[in-house]
């Protein structure tokens, strides 16, 4: 991983001051001076500040895979009574969700202890994909060719990789795949291209996929899907210099 990334996640420094460590000429990877953006094997590099070993190997961290059902806030408490997503998993200290799901909205929300892999899943600089499909009315075929032609809301255009449809009975699934997570915004792409909503979910963030997980059920993070969080970070993130 990159050299930032794995002094952020040892506890050692914050991403930023973490750059500045780097960038001042402090750190050292094998007693050569280290890079912005090196990667480093926490398994068996030795790293240095100030002459002090530092130990990378990360800390253990908690991550969940929760299927959100409609109807459920996607927030710590709600004031209001309304479940919340952390009713239905494990009270782990530290834990936060990665990309925030409208009360209606369902699907595939991951929940972690690791705040820098969080803050970075997020951040619409490293281009994280995200999947989701709409149950709708109207002409999604139509809808899918006109989205990617490029579709601007009032708060900007969309993001948007792709976007396909295809017929379930009466309905059609309208699913589009976007690099970012402004409010309600697969909601509000429909109605501008003139669909109207029945049902939405994500099914995928980044490298992890909902699969056949039941509606309020959760699952851990495999060890495969961890490593492809990591590389899907370190990937995209570029160095600061």
């Amino acid at each position: 991983m990159r050299i930032q990334r794995a002094l952020a996640r040892a506890g050692v420094a914050s991403r930023r001051k973490a750059d500045e460590l780097v960038q001042a000429g402090r750190v050292r990877v094998n007693d050569a001076v280290a890079q912005i953006g090196q990667i480093v094997d926490p398994t068996s590099d030795r790293l240095t500040i100030d002459g002090t070993a530092i130990d990378i190997v990360p800390r253990a961290s908690t991550w969940f895979v929760l299927n959100k059902p409609a109807g459920v806030m996607t927030t710590k408490r709600d004031p209001r009574g309304r479940p919340t997503v952390f009713s239905f998993v494990p009270d782990v200290p530290g834990l936060t969700y990665v990309g925030r799901l409208d009360f209606d909205t369902e699907g595939l929300l991951l929940l972690t202890t690791d705040g820098d892999a969080a803050h970075a899943l997020t951040h619409p600089s490293h281009k994280i994909e995200r999947v989701y499909e709409a149950t709708v009315t109207g002409d999604a075929k139509l809808a899918a060719q006109r989205a990617m032609h490029g579709v601007t809301l009032d708060d900007g255009p969309v993001q948007l990789v792709s976007a396909k449809a295809r017929r379930e009975g009466a309905t059609w699934i309208f699913e589009v795949t976007l690099t970012e997570g402004r409010k309600r915004e697969v909601r509000r792409l429909c109605r501008a291209l003139g669909l109207y909503v029945q049902r939405l979910r994500r099914t995928q963030y980044g490298p992890v996929r909902l699969g056949d997980l039941a509606a309020g059920a959760y699952r851990e993070l495999t060890a495969r899907e961890r490593s492809a969080i990591d590389a899907a970070i370190d990937s995209n993130r570029r160095p600061t210099l």
